[in-house]
């Protein structure tokens, strides 16, 4: 849900920058939000403080962000759009043709490794996690989109199957996958990495129910799955 485009309520932005210098000054709000939200807790940081650390007059932050809320829910929306750049960056055309175990190696790999080079997004949103519903309005649409990226790059493996099909398998690969290593994260590093393993193991495992021979579109007959 873009957060310029409906009417304010607590949690949006006042006001979208319009200028590099204005967004220069958001991202800098934002960094040390990040900042002060990993490392102190979510509930112990005011917007005095972040505008102090971020060297920003209070009257600026407030241009941007009514409350803290707001600007917790843009660190959500700017952590989704980095994952969902992330698990784009291969050509979909490329991705189908992947041996399914590739597949799903590049999949949770890259799934886990925005995780592990993000660790303050596990610090902070496993502190708000369930009390603030704003967020959880943006984990639904971010997981929209990943769902419907996903099902688009199943259905180019020519399983045979109906959309409604690549829909209800890629809804299930989204949660799962997002459940299981969000869960890894609080765990210690080895058990951290079998369970990653594990999540691969269940995740290849559903997929070759639905293609048994990991078989690619017809018209890539050259590609091969073994």
């Amino acid at each position: 849900m873009p957060i310029s485009e409906n009417p304010l309520t607590t949690g949006e932005m006042r006001r979208k920058p319009r200028q590099a210098r204005s967004q220069e000054r958001v991202n800098r709000i934002l960094d040390v939000a990040e900042e002060l939200f990993a490392s102190q807790g979510y509930a112990a940081t005011t917007t005095n403080a972040i505008a102090a650390r971020a060297e920003v007059p209070i009257g600026s932050l407030y241009q941007f962000f009514p409350d803290k809320t707001a600007i917790l829910q843009a660190l959500a929306l700017r952590y989704a759009e980095m994952l969902h750049q992330q698990l784009v960056t291969i050509d979909e055309t490329e991705q189908a043709t992947l041996p399914l175990s590739d597949y799903v190696d590049q999949l949770i790999d890259t799934t886990d490794r925005f995780f592990t080079d993000n660790p303050s997004y596990h610090a902070i949103f496993m502190e708000v996690q369930g009390t603030v519903h704003e967020l959880e309005e943006i984990d639904e649409a971010t997981d929209a989109k990943l769902i419907q990226d996903l099902a688009k790059s199943l259905a180019k493996r020519d399983a045979e199957l109906k959309p409604v099909d690549y829909e209800a398998i890629a809804f299930v690969l989204v949660k799962a996958i997002g459940t299981l290593l969000w869960l890894a994260l609080s765990q210690k590093k080895t058990f951290r990495k079998r369970l990653v393993e594990e999540t691969k193991r269940f995740t290849l495992n559903y997929l070759q129910s639905y293609f048994p021979s990991g078989r690619i579109p017809a018209n890539n007959p050259a590609g091969m799955d073994c």
